[in-house]
């Protein structure tokens, strides 16, 4: 379970099994230790963030802050991606 940064108490990170083939590009957040179900965010090719789900329950201000971070350092996300996992694809 890669780390990809922290902001706050929030971990950004990525499941090392993401299915075979890969999911398109995405980050989990979670509060404090990564959870199984956590919120989940696509990230785009041009690099914008979309919200798939809010599971982890992080409140609206603070996702949006999260959101708005993650899609300022999507490159640096979709480039520890790559890294990890080999290759990239995008759900839009």
């Amino acid at each position: 379970m890669p780390q990809v940064f922290k902001i706050g108490s929030y971990w950004i990170y990525f499941w090392a099994n993401e299915g075979k083939p890969n999911e398109p590009v995405h980050v989990h957040v979670s509060e404090g230790n990564p959870e199984e179900n956590a919120t989940k965010i696509w990230i785009t090719a041009s690099g914008k963030c979309l919200l798939a789900h809010n599971h982890s329950n992080v409140p609206p201000k603070a996702l949006r802050n999260i959101m708005r971070i993650v899609e300022a350092r999507s490159q640096y996300v979709i480039q520890k991606w790559i890294s990890f996992f080999g290759s990239a694809t995008y759900y839009c």
